[in-house]
């Protein structure tokens, strides 16, 4: 009887150690920001691995223009990454696409860039959690700097990255 317990014991765990490995392991091949929802989820073969929480831009809609302090809306690609001083690690996404250019050009304005995926702040005034819980960047997407830390591990560059509203 004992014997059977631990057996029973070992597989519950042993079971658990593969789930959360293969989960780990999985090819992340695209994110999904829903901005209405304020998630980043991290997809594999269209599955849902991982979401986070994230702040956005300080303005409501798809981005326009440089300075509108809008993120944008679209299909567009993790690219580079860096290490950040401002933001500890950030993901660059490739915008302007195709249809960012032709709007900001309708309206006579540059497309902008430097659109990133980034963690937050180190600021003595201001904690953490104080930026997690508001959009605050000028068109970025911000996560806090553990979950950053996560996707930096698992999100390889030239990955795809849809943004809706």
């Amino acid at each position: 009887m004992k014997t059977r317990l631990t057996r029973l014991i070992f597989c519950l765990f042993a079971s658990a150690a593969c789930t959360s490995t293969h989960a780990e392991a999985a090819l992340i091949d695209k994110l999904l920001v829903v901005k209405s929802e304020q998630k980043l989820h991290l997809l594999s073969q269209g599955q849902v691995i991982k979401s986070y929480r994230v702040s956005l831009g300080k303005q409501k809609g798809a981005k326009q223009y440089e300075g509108d302090q809008r993120t944008p809306e679209g299909t567009y690609w993790i690219n580079w990454r860096q290490h950040s001083q401002k933001y500890n690690l950030a993901m660059h996404i490739s915008y302007p696409n195709v249809h960012d250019l032709k709007r900001a050009y309708a309206l006579q304005r540059p497309a902008g860039g430097m659109i990133m995926l980034h963690g937050t702040p180190s600021n003595d005034e201001y904690p953490e959690w104080y930026f997690h819980t508001l959009n605050w960047t000028d068109g970025c997407i911000a996560l806090t700097n553990d979950d950053m830390r996560e996707v930096w591990d698992m999100v390889q560059d030239n990955t795809l990255i849809e943004i809706r509203p």
